[in-house]
């Protein structure tokens, strides 16, 4: 189709200026209904399109030779490790200043930039604390899954190496008082992985988390060492406090702490500000409002069920004939 029939259809069908018009409306009664929020504005907003790829840089940087390009060898990784850092820690830095130019928007800016310029510096200082923090955590997958081959093995394919990595750099992120930024890079591994781990909990050593699709770990969660989770947990809030005007209160303490060595099996869920005592073991789909002492065994109670013979129930003329017959195998051909 020409463009002349394009430009035809489109003043047929709708009137561009008209929408774009009303659409301004409302962004302008947002804006002034959200005026304490103050969205970014002109100075732009930290893009999730770059954190991904900031990410993924920072990831390379830590594990060269398996998370970083092809070309890397032996030979050559310290100076791609150098190079990497020098352009993916100063685009990191132009992310935290756009937060921080909407949360100190009453302040200079020659402010934000000291503040940016000091958390970039203390992230940056934390890499090597951070690369030997996930170093447990990949033995410890390594340790705690019978199908893993080798450590390169967890590092590549396991998706709760991703989230994990992602959450410790993020964590870390969020101490230092870039949250917005942290949460992206959060929302980047969840969307990924299926695994959701707010930027706020703090994570002991040697955290594996086994298959991982819809974990759940809460803002104010606090997890030992050594704790290795199943998928479908929830390490979730019992209930959410309000002010007096209706508004839920942020950041108080409302989700489990999980204490050291703790095993929590597939689907159990933990909800409110409520200790599991280390060496617990949590069995699968548990839902638990109560605290634990350290040392428990928590499961389900046995369901009760009845065996009966599916073959009887669904073909039993096929069941009768065999019978007559005097064949032997019944299950295996029917």
């Amino acid at each position: 189709m020409t463009a002349e029939g394009e430009k035809e259809i489109a003043q047929g069908y709708w009137d561009i200026d008209r929408l774009a018009t009303e659409l301004g409306a409302v962004r302008r009664r947002w804006r002034q209904g959200q005026d304490h929020h103050a969205e970014y504005g002109a100075e732009g907003f930290p893009s999730r399109a770059t954190l991904t790829k900031i990410m993924e840089a920072l990831c390379g940087a830590l594990f060269p030779l398996r998370l970083g390009p092809s070309f890397v060898r032996l030979h050559n990784e310290d100076a791609y490790v150098a190079q990497t850092l020098q352009t993916v820690l100063s685009r990191l830095y132009g992310q935290i200043r756009l937060e921080l130019i909407y949360a100190m928007k009453d302040e200079p800016i020659a402010h934000v930039d000291r503040e940016a310029s000091r958390i970039i510096g203390a992230f940056a200082e934390s890499l090597p604390a951070l690369r030997e923090l996930l170093d447990s955590d990949v033995e410890a997958a390594f340790l705690g899954d019978p199908a893993a081959r080798s450590v390169d093995e967890v590092l590549i394919c396991y998706p709760s190496m991703m989230a994990i990595t992602h959450h410790r750099l993020a964590h870390r992120l969020y101490q230092l008082g870039a949250p917005l930024v942290a949460r992206i890079i959060s929302e980047i591994a969840h969307g990924s992985t299926g695994i959701d781990i707010h930027p706020g909990a703090r994570i002991g050593h040697s955290f594996f988390i086994d298959h991982g699709t819809g974990v759940v770990i809460g803002e104010t969660a606090i997890v030992g060492d050594r704790v290795r989770v199943y998928q479908g947990v929830t390490l979730g809030a019992r209930s959410f406090p309000a002010d007096e005007k209706g508004a839920l209160e942020k950041a108080l303490p409302r989700h489990p702490i999980i204490e050291d060595d703790v095993v929590i099996y597939a689907g159990a869920t933990i909800l409110g500000r409520i200790i599991i005592g280390s060496r617990s073991v949590i069995g699968g789909n548990v839902w638990l409002t109560d605290s634990v002492p350290a040392d428990s065994n928590v499961r389900q109670a046995k369901a009760h069920y009845e065996v009966t013979s599916r073959v009887e129930v669904s073909a039993p003329h096929r069941v009768h004939a065999l019978l007559e017959e005097g064949r032997d195998g019944i299950a295996e051909n029917i």
